[in-house]
């Protein structure tokens, strides 16, 4: 995982209520390496799709919690004190204020559910 990981981030709401979600079709288009989705909102969270391969910057988010589910591949999240392993139909929440750092060895498809106000850049 040495060449520089470029984000691409879209944090517009792509899909409104009522509208069906074909996650293979997404996951078949995506070309990027590292790529974030906003799929829809549910209240006052939103729930992405991110298909990963890579390292991530640690990060934490001073105010919200971040849920990561894995559908495909394997995600590491590395915490100050251990790294947490999701593999597929696996998940967690990281705890606000918690640094973390995402990655995955081989492309992964996950879905996060966070609030809608949350900056998934983070701070460092």
């Amino acid at each position: 995982m040495d060449k520089k990981v470029i984000y691409n981030q879209h944090m517009d709401i792509k899909y409104d209520h009522q509208t069906l979600i074909d996650v293979p079709a997404i996951i078949r288009e995506c070309t990027d390496r590292w790529y974030n989705q906003t799929l829809t909102k549910v209240n006052d969270s939103v729930v992405r799709i991110g298909i990963i391969e890579g390292e991530y910057h640690w990060h934490k988010h001073e105010n919200e919690d971040e849920f990561f589910f894995v559908l495909e591949g394997q995600l590491f999240i590395d915490l100050e004190d251990k790294t947490l392993e999701l593999n597929p139909f696996q998940g967690t929440t990281v705890s606000k204020g918690i640094m973390h750092r995402p990655r995955a060895p081989q492309k992964t498809v996950m879905l996060m559910v966070e609030t809608d106000s949350i900056d998934p850049i983070g701070t460092k």
